[in-house]
Order: structure tokens, then C-alpha cells, then sequence
């Protein structure tokens, strides 16, 4: 026995510094290879992201067709370049401009918002009226200063943002082909891709299938189905503001598509105050079109569209939803509406997996 252990022995202690050295040469190197990607992760992440949801079309074309996966995967890629990137670039850039002719228009007194503030100001019963001179609405001509300073600072916000953009033109563009690039591999490449990933988790192999079931399908809900949905939401609230006149129909359209994003807010924050300022200014017509069109068009929009394109089985709850979406845009900016939402629910499921692996005790 003792001649057992004196020949195993070192060899078990030597494979077991081996293991644990290449476990940390593997810490080492992913670390910095996560370093080196940091500059580009809003490439790489929309990559995987869109690698994701357009990867059943890249199949569907190679079902259909019998094309060779270089031609399908070029085939999705300039449709996902249409339908999803292109768009959003356009209507970025639109939404720069509206927004420096809005805050010029603030500026150069066309558009006076302190005067509709005052107006709407004198329509509201005496105890409003005494609440909004206590936070500082009241005095006109100082509400009107404090809306022309902010004015002025938002032009400046979109000048250096228009000239930020005019020096960051070299970094964008090469950001944006790297993504390109990139989602062209993991159109072509991505199961053998994600086999690799899944052959290298630690972990039982219905455990690794349940999480890359539940990952894909939170990817998928939350950028086709809340995208689409705050995208309709926005579009039809739009489109109202600019058939009633409203100005700068462009940018509250956006607006009213983030807010569409979280949920217990949605756009009615927007179209809501709006119609009643219709309403109290005597616009009867136009406060009615738009209440009811944002109650049974704009508000119906989620109620239709969302369980079709999400589905019941990745729906969570809607104040985690709130909370993690508001955390992942605080911490990630933009991307941080799908990543919020996705480490919320990879976090749930996660608990869930760990707590399958525990006997069940029955409670008194």
C-alpha cells in the first residue's frame, strides 16, 4: 500500500499543479483577450447580438436554397444591413438635426415653451397654480430665461456633438465594419462556434442546453419583440403628432419609443400630457383624436404585438424588467436595454439550475 502511494503520489500532485496551472494560464489569457476587445465591445456585442436573431434566416436560406453557408451568410447579412442597421444610422442622424433645430428654435424665441407653460399654467385649478409657484414655474420671465440658458446649452451639446462626431467619423466607421466583419463569421461559423463554447463549459450537458436555450431566447425577445414593439409605438406616435402639427414630430417619436422600452412608463408619459393640454386650451378636437388614438392604437400596440413577439415562456416579470433595464442603461448606456434585461434573466435562471441540484426538504 505504501509503495502504491510512493509511486502515484507525485504523479497525482504533478497532474494536479498542471491542471491548476493551465486553469490559470486560462484566467490570464482570457482576461486579456477581453482587454484588447474592451475598445470594440459595442461591435462585438451587437454582433453576437445580431449573429443571434438572424442566425434561423441564415438557415432558412441555406434550407431553402441549398446555397453553400459563404452565399447564405452574405444573403443575411445585407438583409440584417437593411432592415436593422442602416435605419437606425438614418434615423440617428435625423434625430441630431431635429433636435438642433428644436433648441434654435427655443433659442430664437419661435418656440416659446414658457409661453405654453403659462398657458397651460392658467387653466389649472388655484392649488396647482400655488404648487408650481413654489417649485419656480411661476414667474414667467424667469422660467423663460432658464428654458433659453438650457437652449443655449443644448446647442452647444449638439454642436459638439455634430464636431465630435466629425473627428470620431474614423472610429465609427471602423467600429461599424468590425461588426460587419464579424457577424459575417458568426453567421457562417456560429454552431461550430457555439459547440465549442458548450464543450468547455464546466457543467452537466441539460444544464449548458437550458442556459443557451434561455440566453438565446432572452436575446431574441428583447431586441425583436421589445424593439419592434417600442419602434411600432414610436412610429404611430409620430405619425399622430406630425398629422395634429405638433413640433419636432421626429424627436418625440424617439422619445416616445424609449420610454416604450421600460415598462409602467410606456409612451402615454408623452402623448398623455399633450392631449390634455388640447383638452384645457379649448383644441377639443385634437386633445379627443389624440387620446383615443394613443388609448386604443398606440396602447393597444403592447398589448398585441408584445405576447406574439415575445412569447409567455421569456416574459419576467415586469418590475425586473424596470429595474434592470434602467441599471444596464445606467452602467452600459445604450446597449445596457438588452444587456440589463439578459443578466437579469441569466441571473434567474442560474438560481433556478442551483437550486434543481438541491434535495427538496419539506418545510413545517
Amino acid at each position: 500500500m505504501s509503495a502504491w502511494c510512493f509511486r502515484h503520489g507525485p504523479d497525482m500532485n504533478q497532474t494536479n499543479l498542471q491542471f491548476k496551472t493551465l486553469l490559470l494560464l486560462l484566467a490570464l489569457v482570457t482576461i486579456a483577450f477581453i482587454w484588447i476587445l474592451l475598445p470594440f465591445y459595442g461591435a462585438v456585442f451587437w454582433a453576437v447580438i445580431l449573429g443571434i436573431i438572424f442566425a434561423p434566416m441564415q438557415r432558412r436560406f441555406q434550407q431553402r436554397f441549398g446555397w453553400n453557408r459563404n452565399l447564405t451568410s452574405l444573403a443575411t447579412l445585407t438583409v440584417c444591413l437593411i432592415i436593422a442597421i442602416l435605419p437606425v444610422i438614418i434615423t440617428s442622424a435625423l434625430l441630431v438635426q431635429e433636435g438642433a433645430t428644436l433648441y434654435k428654435n427655443v433659442e430664437s424665441g419661435k418656440l416659446d415653451v414658457a409661453g405654453y407653460i403659462e398657458q397651460f399654467k392658467n387653466f389649472l385649478p388655484p392649488y396647482f397654480q400655488h404648487l408650481l409657484d413654489r417649485f419656480g414655474m411661476g414667474n414667467l420671465e424667469g422660467l423663460r430665461e432658464k428654458i433659453v440658458k438650457s437652449a443655449m446649452q443644448g446647442s452647444q451639446f449638439f454642436a459638439t456633438q455634430a464636431f465630435s462626431f466629425g473627428q470620431g467619423t474614423f472610429d465609427f466607421l471602423v467600429s461599424f465594419f468590425i461588426m460587419l466583419y464579424l457577424l459575417y463569421f458568426l453567421l457562417r461559423d456560429g454552431p461550430e462556434l457555439v459547440r465549442k463554447v458548450r464543450t468547455a463549459v464546466p457543467l452537466a450537458e441539460p444544464q449548458k442546453r437550458r442556459l443557451q436555450l434561455k440566453f438565446n431566447r432572452v436575446v431574441r425577445a428583447t431586441v425583436k419583440g421589445n424593439v419592434l414593439v417600442a419602434v411600432t409605438q414610436g412610429a404611430l406616435g409620430g405619425l399622430i403628432f406630425w398629422f395634429l402639427d405638433i413640433p419636432s414630430a421626429l424627436l418625440w417619436a424617439v422619445l416616445m419609443a424609449f420610454l416604450s422600452l421600460l415598462p409602467a412608463v410606456g409612451a402615454g408619459i408623452v402623448w398623455g400630457p399633450v392631449a390634455a393640454y388640447f383638452l384645457l386650451s379649448g383644441s377639443i378636437w385634437q386633445g379627443v383624436v389624440l387620446g383615443l388614438f394613443g388609448v386604443f392604437v398606440i396602447g393597444l400596440v403592447d398589448n398585441v404585438l408584445r405576447p406574439i413577439l415575445v412569447g409567455k415562456d421569456t416574459r419576467m416579470p415586469d418590475y425586473l424588467i424596470l429595474i434592470s433595464t434602467l441599471g444596464g442603461l445606467s452602467i452600459f448606456g445604450l446597449n445596457g436595454f438588452v444587456i440589463g434585461p439578459l443578466i437579469a434573466a441569466l441571473f434567474m435562471s442560474s438560481w433556478a439550475l442551483f437550486v434543481e441540484t438541491k434535495p427538496r426538504v419539506q418545510l413545517p
